[in-house]
């Protein structure tokens, strides 16, 4: 019987960004909605891609298992 392949949870795949060296990066939140009343400062802050804190990463490692490019 042929090894089954693991699926990747595409919801997390548009989320998370894995990048060459495998740190997982995530996008902040609050980025899109009511961005009138935010100042240019926070809005510039939201363009930034954060790394994964480690006790999430198992968890989304999990749900990406081939990586995403």
């Amino acid at each position: 019987m042929p090894k089954q392949k693991l699926k990747t949870h595409k919801g997390a795949a548009r989320r998370f960004k894995v990048t060459g060296t495998g740190l997982i990066m995530r996008t902040k939140h609050n980025k899109s909605h009511n961005r009138r009343k935010k100042s240019m400062r926070i809005k510039r802050q939201f363009d930034r891609m954060l790394p994964l804190s480690s006790s999430d990463e198992k968890r989304v490692r999990r749900m990406i298992p081939y990586g995403i490019e």
